[in-house]
Formats: structure tokens, C-alpha cells, sequence
């Protein structure tokens, strides 16, 4: 027959307070974020130079109202845009913006398969501005996107 052991009385020693203070772990979870952020890329058309053209806020805001009204319709005007950074870094334009999450893949759907621009007031008449918007990163938090994992966010 098989006995029955009694769990020790004694306690177990306590633990120094550098261990309980390395021990200590903060979980946050976040899971509805109401935001989504996008890193936009504007791309020329091969064929066609618009590497001396700044990007500017008016100009980023013009071509994404463009991209959503093409995309979408009256619907996609209505979408909340904020726009958080313009960079013109040599030849590579950026934009960042924030979006609604429930928004988000409606406008990355826009956005990435616009194509737009202005009409040359050269005599050639051709197409100066043919641009194009490139999703480089999207993401619902935007110190994960700049800086990556996003580990050291929260950290004490």
C-alpha cells in the first residue's frame, strides 16, 4: 500500500531582494489599439524625373486624398488621415501617418495601387509628377515601427 507523504512545515527561505528585485516582470497588453501608423514611400515612375521635387504636407495630403477617392469613392475622403512626419532625405520621400485601425487595410489597398501626379506645364507636355506610393512598414504601434521590436518601450 502506498503512503501518503506530509508537505514539510517548514518554509522555504526567503529570497534575497536583489533576486525579488530582478524577478519583477511587467506584462502590458494592449489589444485594441485605436490607431494604426503607416511609413509611405513615394516612388517616380521610371521614365519620368521628380528627383528635384521636395515633398511637402500640402502635397503628401493631396496625393493621399487621391489615392482614397480613386480607391473608394466619397467613402474614402471621409477617412481620418493624420499625417505625422514628412522627410525628404536625398531622393527617398517619406511620409508617416496614422489612420483609424478599422481604416487601415483600406488605405493601404489605396495607397498602394495609386498612381498619380501632375501635368507638365512644359512644352513637351508630358507627364512631370508620375509618382507612387510604397508601403515600407505599417504596424499598431508606432515606437514598434521606428525602432523595431519595441522591447525596451515600457521598460522602468
Amino acid at each position: 500500500m502506498a503512503s501518503k507523504r506530509k508537505a514539510s512545515d517548514t518554509p522555504a527561505p526567503p529570497a534575497s531582494s536583489a533576486q525579488q528585485k530582478d524577478s519583477k516582470v511587467i506584462h502590458f497588453t494592449a489589444r485594441n489599439p485605436p490607431w494604426s501608423y503607416l511609413k509611405l514611400q513615394l516612388i517616380p515612375q521610371p521614365g519620368y524625373s521628380s528627383a528635384n521635387t521636395l515633398l511637402d504636407e500640402l502635397t503628401t495630403r493631396t496625393y493621399l486624398s487621391s489615392a482614397l477617392s480613386q480607391f473608394l469613392g466619397v467613402t474614402g475622403t471621409a477617412i481620418s488621415i493624420d499625417l505625422l512626419k514628412v522627410e525628404n532625405d536625398g531622393t527617398n520621400k517619406y511620409a508617416w501617418i496614422r489612420v483609424p485601425r478599422d481604416d487601415a487595410s483600406a488605405v493601404v489597398s489605396a495607397v498602394s495601387s495609386w498612381i498619380g501626379g501632375s501635368k507638365s506645364s512644359g512644352s513637351s507636355g508630358a507627364n512631370a509628377g508620375n509618382v507612387a506610393w510604397r508601403v515600407c512598414a505599417k504596424g499598431n504601434f508606432l515606437g514598434a515601427l521606428v525602432n523595431g521590436s519595441g522591447t525596451d518601450l515600457f521598460a522602468p
